[in-house]
Formats: structure tokens, sequence, C-alpha cells
């Protein structure tokens, strides 16, 4: 019986010695949950959600409009790295707007790719910059100011 009560006593010691080991994971699990709700009470998906749809609104919006008015100005397309940026870019926000339900039941290769999507879409947009400015400084040039 003494020897039944030391084994209980040293299998008590070991679950305390293991629990106290864990109070410091406890501890930090706790500070994680604490910033998560903190962060979730912010509301910084929604507004990250609704700043996309409206780059992606406005965005597309213009991607038509460029060359709505390149055609009615000039009667004809000028196919060149700017135009396919364009197109690219409306593609690549396409691409990471359908991401977004994946995202919500937690893919971590929709959020992946949705990342990959936007980086590449700044990429384009820079490139997009790049090659308007030539095409600006022109139509300024062209046109008969009154």
């Amino acid at each position: 019986a003494a020897a039944e009560s030391a084994e209980e006593t040293s299998v008590e010691a070991a679950t305390i010695s293991a629990l106290k080991a864990a109070l410091p994971v406890q501890k930090e699990i706790d500070a994680l949950v604490s910033e998560r709700k903190e962060l979730s009470s912010k509301g910084l998906r929604d507004q990250h959600f609704s700043q996309g749809a409206l780059l992606a609104f406005i965005g597309t919006a213009f991607a038509i409009e460029g060359p709505l008015n390149t055609y009615a100005r000039a009667g004809k397309l000028f196919p060149g790295p700017h135009l396919y940026a364009g197109a690219g870019l409306v593609v690549l926000w396409a691409l990471a707007y359908a991401c977004v339900p994946a995202m919500q039941k937690g893919s971590d290769t929709a959020r992946t790719v949705h990342i990959g999507a936007n980086v590449a879409g700044m990429s384009l947009f820079a490139w997009q910059i790049v090659s308007g400015l030539p095409i600006m400084f022109k139509v300024i040039e062209l046109t008969k100011f009154p």
C-alpha cells in the first residue's frame, strides 16, 4: 500500500509539474486570443473588402473607358504593353476577388493566391504608369486646346 501511495504521489507530482510547465504556453495562447478579439472588433476584414471592391470597380471602369476613349478619338485601338497590362490587371483583380469565399472558409491556398494576384497586380499597375506617361504626353501634344 505504501508503494502504491508513493507511486500515486509520483504520478501526481509529474502531472502537476507538466501543468506548471504548460502555464506559460497558456498565457501566450490567452494573449493571442485577446489580440485576435481586439483586431476582429476593428472590422479590418470588412474595411479591406470594401476598399478592394472600390478599387476593382474604379479600375475596371477605367480599363473599359480608356480603350473606348481611344477608339472614339482615333477610330482605332493601339494594341501594346499599356493595353495588355490593363487587361491583365483586371483579370488579376477578378482572380483575387474569386479567392474570397475560399479564404472565408479558411483556405490558405486561396489566401496565397489572393496575395500573389494582388502583388502581381501592383506590378502591372506600376507598368501602367510607366507605359501610360508617354501616351499621356502624346495626347496632350496632339490635343488642340481652346
